[in-house]
């Protein structure tokens, strides 16, 4: 497809920060297909929740919250989580009338005529007046290089490659990775595992007691603070710390959370470690690197949005070098309560924005 379509807003990724998005601009009066597109390269609804492994069933999601304008309710807390978001995510769109295209890829925006943005697809070129991006972190999965890695002869994969527990029983097990997810990991591989390590750049923090507003307020933050100078956000375990729930204490008291510093370097059968008068040696088959996302942002690189610290500078959640562009579920609003509250935000100001011209007839 040639042609070049016009819309007042284009919306990029349709998880908690693009339907979030979607609903608001739906409600303030843009009609899906006429005033807005919302374009989403996966397969189906439920955003990057669809590729998660089925063991991490609904109980185990921290802090998932509903979209705006409907609640998620009676979840089967034994249901992969995949499956109950699959499910609320599709009911959502359906109701709402979001019109979500898919799959369609996003290859770069960058200026167009008339002061629009050219925002190109797999289905075609849109040039739009605003475009909120809420494209995530699953595309892009972070991994650490360090000596010796090609050389090792066991399997390495990612957490976005993680499928489940059973698939290591009776393997060696080094799992990479200070996070929920690296500690999820742990907890359930190490009943089918011959032997696992756990090994962290920086000691663990665990969290006790519930996780307040005030902890949240201080965490986000944080966080907001690294986005307004142009660095990359940080994660939010980095910031608010582990929850120190039964399952963590378990681990801990029996020697599977036993934290090791970052090896020194990889070898063809395991890892090493250069804390003694000789390398220290674990042997394993698996390296398991649970070492989180960066934001999926190549495609806004003909824009030139990024710092010198490596970010994208944000103000609520408008790119400080083109308010044209909003970033939604980036930094501050990577969680699912920080992307609906940015989803409304975005839409406030790209309602302003838009004000000198009338809605597209």
């Amino acid at each position: 497809m040639n042609e070049t379509r016009e819309v007042e807003v284009v919306v990029t990724g349709a998880g908690q920060a693009g339907l979030s998005s979607a609903y608001h601009l739906r409600r303030t009066g843009f009609e899906p297909d006429r005033d807005f597109v919302v374009l989403d390269h996966s397969p189906g609804p439920g955003g990057a929740w669809q590729f998660r492994w089925p063991s991490l069933t609904y109980g185990k999601v921290h802090g998932m919250h509903s979209l705006p304008g409907m609640e998620l309710t009676d979840a089967d807390p034994a249901q992969p989580s995949a499956d109950v978001v699959r499910t609320y995510f599709d009911r959502y769109e359906r109701t709402f009338d979001l019109r979500v295209r898919r799959p369609v890829d996003v290859t770069a925006v960058r200026e167009g005529e008339g002061g629009r943005l050219l925002v190109e697809t797999s289905e075609g070129t849109w040039a739009t007046r605003a475009l909120i991006n809420a494209t995530g972190t699953w595309d892009r999965p972070f991994w650490p290089r360090y000596p010796g890695q090609e050389t090792f002869r066991g399997r390495q994969l990612h957490t976005a490659q993680y499928a489940g527990p059973e698939e290591f029983a009776g393997q060696r097990v080094v799992v990479v990775g200070g996070g929920a997810s690296g500690t999820q990991h742990l907890l359930e591989i190490a009943p089918y595992a011959a032997a696992t390590t756990w090994v962290t750049r920086r000691p663990p923090v665990f969290r006790e007691g519930p996780f307040s507003e005030d902890v949240g307020r201080a965490a986000v933050a944080l966080v907001e603070d690294r986005v307004r100078q142009g660095l990359p956000p940080r994660s939010v375990v980095s910031v608010t710390g582990l929850p120190l729930n039964d399952a963590i204490r378990q681990g801990l008291a029996d020697g599977v959370l036993d934290r090791q510093p970052m090896f020194d370097r990889i070898t063809p059968d395991g890892v090493e470690w250069d804390d003694g008068p000789h390398p220290r040696h674990v042997p394993a088959d698996v390296i398991l690197w649970a070492t989180g996302f960066r934001a999926a942002l190549d495609h806004l690189r003909p824009l030139r949005l990024r710092e010198p610290g490596g970010g994208i500078r944000v103000e609520g959640t408008r790119a400080v070098a083109d308010p044209r562009v909003h970033l939604v579920g980036y930094g501050p609003s990577a969680s699912t309560i920080g992307a609906n509250r940015a989803g409304r935000a975005a839409v406030r100001d790209i309602r302003r924005l838009l004000a000198e011209e009338p809605l597209a007839a």
